[in-house]
This record gives C-alpha cells, structure tokens and sequence, in this order.
C-alpha cells in the first residue's frame, strides 16, 4: 500500500516512521463500509424508521373514520322481583317472580357528511409527508455524521503519526547535540533546546492518542462494530473539484425544492392549515347514515316471556348551535399555530440558504486553501533540507533547524485538515441539498486507499 504522497517529503526514519503509522491493510475499513454499517446498526437512524412507522399509521386511521362503523352488542339478565300491595280485602300481599331478560343490537353508521372528519384526513396525509420527509433528512444527516466522524478519526490517526515523527526527528537531534558537545563542536544549548522540543512532544503524544481513541470510539458507536484500521487518503488520486453547478444560487435554489428539512416544515404548515378547517368543522352539522336491529325479550316486568324485533334505517343530522364559544377560541388557536408554522418554514429556508453558502465556500475556497498547503509543505521541506546543511557547515543552529521541523509539521497537519474539511463539507453540502446520499458517500470513497 502506498503512503501518502506528502509523506515522501519527509527523510529517514521520520518518514518511515509516519507512512509506518498511516499504512493500513487492505481489509481496512473504508467510508462505504462504514456507511453501510451505519444504516444497518445507528440506533438514531433505527429510532428514526420506527418513528416514521409509526406516523404512517396515522392515514389509515384518519380513513377508517369514514367508513362504516359497526358494533354488536348482547346481554342476558336474571331478574329476581319482589312486589308487594294489599289485596281487594285489605290483606298484605307479597309475590316474588323470577325470570330471565336478554337483548341484542346490532348498529350500523356510515357518515355521509362530516368535515371535521375530512380535514382530518388530509392532515394525516400531510403528517405522513412530514415524517417521510424526516426519515429522509436523518438519512442525509446519517451520512453527515458517518463522514465527519470518519475524517475526523483519519485526521486524528494522521496527527498522532505527524507528533510521532516529530519526537523521532527531535530525539535524532537531541542525540546529534550531545555527540557534538562530547566531541567540542557543540553547545550546552543545543541539547537543551533539543531536550525541551522533545518534551513538550512527548505531551502532544499523549493528547494525540486520547483524540484518536475518542474519534475512533466515535465512529465505532455508529457503525456498532470494532474499528480496528481506517482507510486512509489517498494523496495521489485526491483532486479536489470545485462544486457542479458553480453558481452558489443555483445550489441554494436546488436546497429549497429539495431539502427534506424544508420538505417536512411545508408539510407541517399544510398540517396546521387543516387545524384551522377542523377546528371551523365545529360550527357545520353533520349528517349519518344508520341502522340498527334490536331484539329484546322480557325487558320489563310487563313483558315477561314476551320478545320484540325492532329494525331502524335513517338519517341522522346534528346541527351545533352554541358551544360557549368553544370553537371560536380553538378556531383562533389553530390559527395562530398555522402561523407560526409558516414563520418556522421561513425561518428554515433563510437558514437553508446560510448553510448552503457556508458549505459552497468551505469547497470553494477550501480547493485554494489546499494548495496553498500543499506550496507550504513544499517550502518547508525545502528549509528543513537548507537548515540542516546550514548546520552542517556552522552557519545555522539546532535551534533554527528544530524550528523548520516544527514548521513543516504544522504544515503538514495544516494539509491534512483541510483536505478532510473539504470532504466534510462536500458531504454536508449534498445533504443540504437532498442529493443522493450513496452517490455523495461513494464519490469520497473513491480517494481513498485500496
């Protein structure tokens, strides 16, 4: 496997050292992988399917109001009756009856006219858009926090390799001050200087390590499994590309008609607008359809041991004609919800349109930032060759040479987070946007190693 070109700058055991900590196998974890694995075991992303599940279900029971609804229902009674009088002379009379009464019905209603009933079932639907347009936004947010995650635990893992070459560099150094000032050449500050350098790396090692077993813990809650080796850059084929369209307008322009986040705010404000129509419904009538088959036997103490069949179909209106203002207030309230959802929907596309140019500026100028870096690498490379041969020839000290190592570290890691925050907002650029979320996840996973 190939280290990454920039590697190449640095010499000796440095180098080797570095390309030694980024090589990774070829069963090595990749952005694809880690994706995949994401969607099968993020509980969030799980969370998410289960809430949409259960939001789909609000349509069926929105239509099932509009259809027939029948109910049975039967009893049977043991009736004990006690009556007393008094005869026709004068006498106490006491007689005691025992029997059994029973009934069933079965009612049938069909509405014919209910608007209450109708509004509910277009909010349903617009509920129903709401939550599918929710799971999308968690997928495109899914694949935001696989790729942040991802780069952030390679710029890491690239970190602590940068310090440990580093230390390596400072300690060559710190053992060449002490065999120049056993052999006359040198000074008591060289090795100091070369001691303390390597010291204050030391520490910076520490805090690399505890950063990079974080952001790989991070990445391994989200894929649910072991993350043992990540595949890392690839700098040769990495060729950062400017965005397509290269208008940020038309992209934010793009991000309104296809966000999911703006997708569920419309669908929210449509559901609000049918509050209104179903808190009105309060003030029109309804009309239903009902029948009804009845059949009781000894229901009363004047028809014992006698049944009845009683079979009804008609019409039923119900007209409301004052509710103690009731339906005026939730009228009001409805309202007031309707605008604020509306306000909600502006509020997010004007957000929308900030995050997007954000986003198009860190891919656009990022591609410049980079190359700047890639120039600065270069040139530090350069001066930590010149400041070496300097010292060599007695014009330069291990101070100025330490100095132009520590430079061109920081360039270095300087390299490597730029190009991982250009990835990372390539990614949340097409999520912004509602792009395909495995096109986005399979176009960065092309730069990386095999």
């Amino acid at each position: 496997m190939r280290c990454l070109s920039r590697l190449s700058l640095l010499p000796g055991l440095a180098g080797a050292a570095l390309c030694g900590a980024l090589a990774a196998p070829a069963w090595a974890l990749d952005l694809q992988q880690a994706y995949d694995a994401a969607v099968a075991n993020d509980a969030t992303i799980r969370a998410a399917r289960s809430g949409a599940e259960a939001q789909r279900e609000r349509l069926p029971q929105a239509l099932s109001q509009l259809r027939p609804n029948v109910s049975f229902s039967a009893g049977r009674n043991y009736n004990d009756l006690i009556s007393e009088g008094r005869g026709p002379f004068g006498q106490d009379v006491r007689t005691q009856t025992h029997y059994f009464s029973g009934n069933q019905t079965l009612s049938v209603r069909q509405p014919l006219y209910r608007p209450y009933l109708m509004a509910q079932v277009r909010q349903a639907e617009a509920q129903v858009e709401s939550a599918e347009a929710d799971l999308a936004r968690d997928e495109q947010n899914l694949v935001v926090r696989v790729g942040e995650a991802y780069f952030e635990a390679l710029l890491t893992r690239e970190q602590l390799a940068l310090v440990l070459a580093q230390k390596e560099a400072y300690g060559t150094q710190l053992d060449a001050a002490r065999k120049s000032l056993q052999a006359g050449s040198g000074t008591r500050t060289d090795i100091d200087e070369a001691q303390a350098r390597l010291d204050l790396t030391v520490a910076q090692e520490m805090e690399a390590r505890q950063n990079e077993v974080y952001t790989r813990r991070r990445l391994e809650v989200l894929t649910g499994q072991a993350v043992e080796q990540l595949a890392g850059l690839d700098g040769e084929r990495f060729a950062p590309q400017q965005p397509v369209p290269a208008s940020v307008d038309e992209w934010i322009a793009r991000a309104e008609a296809s966000s999911p986040e703006l997708q569920s705010l419309r669908a929210q404000a449509e559901a609000a607008r049918q509050e209104v129509d179903k808190a009105r419904a309060g003030h029109l009538p309804t009309l239903d359809a009902v029948a009804q088959w009845s059949r009781t036997s000894s229901d009363n103490v004047n028809s014992v041991n006698q049944r009845y069949d009683n079979k009804i179909i008609g019409l039923q209106l119900q007209v409301p004609l004052y509710a103690g203002g009731y339906v005026n207030s939730t009228v009001r309230q409805a309202v007031a919800a309707h605008e604020r959802a509306r306000e909600l929907l502006e509020a997010a596309r004007r957000d929308l349109g900030v995050r997007v140019h954000h986003e198009f500026r860190g891919m656009t100028e990022g591609i410049l930032r980079i190359a700047a870096l890639e120039q600065a690498v270069r040139s530090a490379e350069q001066a930590v060759q010149s400041s070496r041969k300097s010292l060599a020839a007695g014009v330069r000290t291990t101070l100025d040479v330490l100095n132009a190592e520590q430079q061109r570290t920081a360039a270095l890691r300087d390299l490597a987070q730029a190009r991982y925050l250009y990835l990372a907002s390539r990614l949340r650029l097409y999520a912004l946007s509602g792009e395909d979320a495995q096109a986005s996840v399979a176009q960065a996973n092309a730069w990386l190693l095999r």
